[in-house]
């Protein structure tokens, strides 16, 4: 019987997940222990994008930042420029003095920015699991936004658009009929993202009961955003701690029941739904004016602190500021979302067959430029 239970016995063995591999969505790596094919423990590696991001700060003024910014999460440039803008802003106490025709904007830049990541996101997990098929319509989509960005901006995906009073320009007349257009499209689109993939029963079979996250486990990590509100948890800043003009729009916050990867997808769908509402609004209602309050051309900030924190697309983002009373941050720390999501990674992949790893991973939509900065 000794000998039997000896022939039997399985060895674990190690593998690396990256940092060299499609599926870990830039140069991250988990280094996997496998019992057979299920891992039995998981160790996440971080630093290979290190730029030192928040360093960089202490050298260039506070307008000159901005187009870093852009580069953390660079699926999400409006949002991180928004963040950071707003909590200089509010170092300034200047807050209140943004032009309403700069916040609507700014707004419609946000949302827009939240639905393009979530189509990254869309689009990359079904790609994860080999279907290319719906990575194809989500990209055809976020192009179109893109575009909108290109007409407001001058560029795509590095925005280098908002600016410390308001906004750098002005929308030009192609702008508000094009984002008409995309708005009468948009939840068409949704719709055909669910008969494409939501409602596959091979997609669902890999994704439902997958790495569940209970609420208490969640609040435990910090986690926010999507992953949070998959989990059950119905905390979205724009709501409950409204920044800008938040306060004036009309929306609902997805929630998931089971916290799995399942639902975490289906936050994301739900949400860009929720977006284009928001921005239906924002159109409506943008009123005529200008687009940037007075502002210093050297921006000083008295001498002080500030955290100023947005809901970003990925979880909360936030800008915590040192002013010592010149044109350069004395400190800058970046509160990133995307480092406290993938902190959860190593305790979640525990028990998962190896393929499952892989769909469990695309589900916390982390970036790895925010999250090694």
């Amino acid at each position: 019987m000794a000998l039997k239970q000896e022939l039997i016995k399985t060895q674990e063995m190690q593998i690396n997940f990256g940092p060299h591999h499609p599926s870990t969505h830039g140069v991250f790596r988990a280094v996997f222990t496998l019992d057979g094919e299920y891992i039995t423990k998981c160790v996440n590696h971080l630093g290979y994008l290190h730029r030192g991001m928040e360093k960089l700060a202490e050298s260039r003024t506070y307008t000159q930042f901005i187009p870093y910014t852009g580069r953390l999460d660079y699926v999400s440039g409006m949002l991180n420029e928004t963040a950071y803008v707003q909590a200089v802003e509010e170092l300034m106490g200047i807050s209140d003095q943004i032009p309403e025709r700069a916040q609507y904007i700014r707004v419609i830049m946000c949302e827009l920015q939240r639905i393009a990541s979530h189509l990254v996101f869309w689009s990359s997990m079904a790609l994860d699991m080999a279907g290319f098929t719906p990575w194809t319509y989500g990209f055809r989509d976020r192009d179109t936004i893109l575009d909108l960005f290109e007409m407001a901006a001058g560029n795509r995906m590095m925005p280098n658009y908002m600016r410390i009073g308001g906004v750098a320009a002005d929308l030009n007349e192609e702008f508000m009929p094009a984002l008409r257009k995309f708005l009468d499209i948009m939840p068409k689109a949704i719709e055909e993202y669910h008969g494409i993939l939501t409602g596959n029963e091979i997609f669902q079979s890999r994704t439902k009961g997958i790495a569940p996250l209970s609420a208490e486990k969640v609040l435990d990590y910090g986690i926010t955003g999507p992953i949070a509100r998959a989990s059950g948890i119905d905390y979205d800043l724009r709501r409950d701690e409204p920044y800008g003009i938040y306060d004036r729009f009309k929306f609902k916050v997805p929630l998931g029941k089971n916290g799995d990867t399942f639902d975490r997808y289906m936050v994301r769908v739900e949400e860009m739904a929720e977006s284009v509402k928001i921005l239906e609004q924002a159109y409506r209602d943008i009123p005529e004016g200008p687009v940037m309050a007075k502002v210093p051309k050297v921006i000083k900030p008295p001498a002080g602190e500030v955290f100023h924190r947005i809901e970003h697309s990925k979880g909360n983002l936030g800008f915590y500021i040192v002013s010592d009373g010149s044109n350069k941050p004395y400190r800058l720390r970046i509160y990133s979302p995307c480092f406290t999501n993938v902190a959860i990674f190593e305790e979640m992949a525990v028990g998962l067959h190896l393929q499952d790893a892989v769909v469990a991973f695309a589900s916390l939509d982390i970036i790895l430029g925010e999250i090694d900065r």
